[in-house]
C-alpha cells in the first residue's frame, strides 16, 4: 500500500502540468489524459509483487515457472547489463485483454511523415495510446475521416522512464525465454536514457541495448535450441524488416516525385498490392511462418510503414559506440554524451557512427560486452 501511495504522489506531480495542458486544449484532450491516468492505475492496482503470486497455492505452475524466469532475467539485466535496479518487473499484472494498450499511428495519403502529438515528460511521439482498442478505434474513425491514412496497433509493453514501477504484464509474460529477455532489456533501457521528442534516437538505442543483451543471455543461459530458434526468428525478422523498407522506399520517391495527385494514389494501391505479395512468398521460403500476419490485419497504409525506421534507423550507430565502449556502463555514459547534444549535432553524429567506415574501424575478434560493464 506504501507503495501504491508513493506512486499516486508520484502520479499527482507528473499529471498536473499534463491535465492543465489538456483543459487549455479542450475537453477532448482532458478525456484523453484522464483515460491514460485511469488506465496507468489500473495497472497498480491489478499488479502483485511476485512473490506474492510464487507463494499463491493457487498460481498456476505454467505462470509460475515464467514469474521465476522473469525474475532471473530482471537479475541478470541489473548485474550484467547494467539496467536499473529498482522497482520495476517485481510485480505482476494478469490483464483481461491482449494487449496492455493499442496505439494509433496516422500519416496524410500522400506522406510518410506520421503525424506528431506532444506530451509533458515524454516530449512529442508518433502516435497516440489508448488503454481501450473502443477508444482507439474511435479516433481513428476521426483521423480517417480527415483523410488521414491510419494503422491501430497492439502493444503488449511500455515504459514509463523510471516515474513509476513497471509491471510484468500477462501480455508477454508467456513469450519465449529470449523473447521475454529482449522485452524486460528494451523497456527498462528507456530508464536509462530518453531524450524527449526523439523517437528514432530512443528506439534505436533501446533496441541495441536489447539486441546485445539477448546474444549475451543466450551465451550464458540458452541452450543450442534455444540459440537456434532465436537465430531463426532474427532471420525471419530481418527479412520482413528489409521488405517493409523497400516499399517504404518505393512510396517515399513516388511521394517526393512531381506527378499528379491521381496517379500517386493508383500507385500507391499497385505499390501496397505488391507488398502483400512479396510477402507471401517471404513466407513461403520460411515454411509457412505465420508471425507478421496480424500486421497485415487491417487495409495497408502509410502509417504501416512511417515507423519502420524508428526501431532501425540509428541502431547501426548505437552498436558501432557499444562496440567502441566494450562495457555497458561505459556505453550508456557515451550515449548520454550524444544525447546531450542538440537536435542537429545529435544527429550529425549517429549519421557519423552509422558510416561503414566507423562500423569497421575495429580489427580482431569481436566479443560481447562482459559482466563487468555493470560495475
Amino acid at each position: 500500500m506504501r507503495n501504491i501511495a508513493r506512486q499516486m504522489l508520484r502520479a499527482r506531480f507528473w499529471l498536473a502540468p499534463a491535465c492543465a495542458a489538456a483543459m487549455l486544449a479542450g475537453c477532448a484532450q482532458f478525456k484523453y489524459y484522464m483515460q491514460a491516468a485511469q488506465g496507468q492505475y489500473s495497472l497498480w492496482s491489478e499488479a502483485r509483487p511476485i512473490d506474492d503470486w510464487l507463494g499463491d497455492p493457487a498460481t498456476d505452475p505454467q505462470l509460475r515457472a515464467r514469474l521465476e524466469k522473469a525474475l532471473l532475467i530482471r537479475k541478470f539485466a541489473v548485474k550484467e547489463l547494467g539496467l536499473p535496479d529498482n522497482a520495476s518487473y517485481k510485480n505482476y499484472a494478469a490483464l483481461s485483454r491482449p494487449f496492455v494498450l493499442w496505439n494509433v499511428v496516422a500519416t496524410p495519403e500522400l506522406s510518410l511523415r506520421p503525424i506528431q502529438w506532444c506530451f509533458p515528460i515524454a516530449g512529442c511521439v508518433s502516435y497516440r495510446g489508448y488503454y481501450s482498442k473502443e477508444d482507439a478505434t474511435a479516433y481513428a474513425e476521426e483521423l480517417r475521416a480527415e483523410g488521414n491514412d491510419v494503422q491501430i496497433g497492439g502493444v503488449p509493453a511500455y515504459s514509463t522512464l523510471g516515474w513509476f514501477s513497471d509491471p510484468l504484464l500477462s501480455t508477454f509474460i508467456n513469450y519465449s525465454d529470449a523473447e521475454l529477455a529482449r522485452m524486460v532489456f528494451h523497456e527498462l533501457a528507456h530508464q536509462v536514457v530518453y531524450v524527449p521528442g526523439d523517437s528514432q534516437f530512443n528506439e534505436g538505442f533501446a533496441t541495441a541495448v536489447e539486441e546485445a543483451g539477448v546474444a549475451r543471455w543466450l551465451e550464458l543461459y540458452g541452450t543450442d535450441a534455444m540459440r537456434e530458434a532465436y537465430i531463426r526468428y532474427n532471420a525471419r525478422r530481418q527479412d520482413f524488416l528489409a521488405l517493409l523498407v523497400r516499399h517504404r522506399g518505393m512510396l517515399s520517391d513516388l511521394y517526393a516525385s512531381k506527378t499528379s495527385t491521381r496517379h500517386k494514389r493508383a500507385e500507391k494501391a499497385r505499390i501496397f498490392k505488391h507488398l502483400k505479395s512479396d510477402y507471401e512468398k517471404l513466407k513461403q521460403s520460411w515454411g509457412g511462418y505465420a508471425g507478421y500476419d496480424r500486421w497485415f490485419a487491417e487495409p495497408l497504409t502509410n502509417a504501416h510503414l512511417s515507423a519502420v525506421g524508428t526501431y532501425h534507423d540509428y541502431l547501426p550507430a548505437f552498436r558501432a559506440v557499444l562496440k567502441q565502449e566494450r562495457t555497458f556502463v561505459r556505453f550508456y555514459g557515451a550515449v548520454q554524451k550524444i544525447a546531450s547534444l542538440d537536435t542537429a549535432q545529435r544527429q550529425q553524429q549517429l549519421a557519423l557512427l552509422s558510416q561503414p567506415a566507423m562500423l569497421n574501424a575495429e580489427s580482431g575478434k569481436e566479443a560481447l560486452p562482459g559482466s563487468e560493464g555493470a560495475d
